[in-house]
């Protein structure tokens, strides 16, 4: 099926779609069960006098079933990102604020921070309400200037937004000056340095990156993530994934970055085959380890 000319919403419905004709009934892997919406599995035995037209039929009810789910999905998604924007929008000034330092201060003082080489953190921008990351990115980069052996040397690469299609670079920077404000007011890396070199990009990296600090609207303790709806970063992290898979490098650890308002009761955040899950969560109250990978590296 092609999904050239679609729009970016069908487009994420064909893709999904597509999945669960594959793998049916296939969601992000967590310890609790996905939203009822999603457990329909559509089976269809194999028979000799199943013809090809009949084949054609089935196979396109199936699409019609699943993009209906998916629908519903969204839907869904849509109406809890409107709660949280209004939640987010009337939390305490002063709260955030004490929030945003005690976050920067655990991620900074973390094991998994402190040893990593190389890692893919965003911008935050205050519009948005999210997380502040400015003192942690501070920090990369003075000591990356001061070639300060008290830690790890860091290698920095933050997001740039490319289009409307989902498409995201992650590129490296050395200082917060490297930023520029795009046509919505957020801080993105330009796509050459002050000399004109092309920055590097992550994808062509000759070298892992061990950490991603991810943003969100809401987040749960299975390690569900909802996103703004652009799709941006769940198609980066999987595509990172294949990198990685492909290299034989180590997975990096996914660690998000959440008030204390974004944190749901599980299974409250619906979702689809293509979102990611986290490794962990950092709030205000501390780090919380989700997937093995990030119980032992906070051990």
């Amino acid at each position: 099926m092609t999904i050239t000319g679609l729009t970016n919403r069908t487009r994420k419905l064909v893709v999904a779609a597509e999945r669960l004709m594959i793998h049916p009934c296939t969601l992000a892997t967590t310890t609790a069960s996905p939203p009822p919406v999603l457990t329909t599995r559509v089976l269809f035995p194999r028979s000799p006098s199943l013809n090809l037209r009949h084949s054609t039929t089935l196979n396109f009810t199936t699409m019609n079933t699943a993009a209906t789910h998916l629908d519903t999905i969204f839907n869904q998604k849509k109406i809890l990102r409107s709660k949280v924007r209004k939640d987010l929008k009337s939390m305490d000034p002063s709260l955030r604020s004490q929030e945003d330092d005690a976050i920067q201060s655990i991620v900074l003082e973390a094991p998994w921070f402190k040893s990593c080489k190389g890692l893919c953190a965003y911008i935050s921008c205050s519009a948005l309400r999210e997380v502040d990351t400015s003192k942690v990115l501070s920090e990369i980069l003075k000591n990356g200037d001061q070639d300060d052996h008290s830690q790890v040397s860091k290698k920095l690469y933050v997001p740039r937004v490319e289009d409307k299609n989902s498409h995201m670079r992650m590129l490296n920077i050395s200082r917060m000056n490297d930023l520029i404000a795009n046509s919505m007011d957020i801080l993105e890396p330009a796509p050459v340095d002050a000399e004109g070199n092309e920055r590097k990009d992550v994808m062509f990296a000759d070298e892992p990156v061990d950490l991603f600090l991810l943003p969100g609207l809401a987040f749960d303790k299975t390690g569900r993530r909802l996103g703004r709806g652009g799709g941006y970063y769940d198609t980066f992290l999987t595509k990172y994934q294949e990198l990685a898979k492909d290299r034989n490098w180590k997975r990096p650890l996914f660690v998000a970055l959440s008030y204390s308002l974004q944190l749901l009761d599980d299974n409250v955040i619906p979702v689809t085959p293509n979102d990611v899950l986290v490794d962990a969560l950092v709030t205000s109250s501390g780090v919380i380890p989700i997937s093995s990978a990030a119980r032992e590296m906070d051990s």
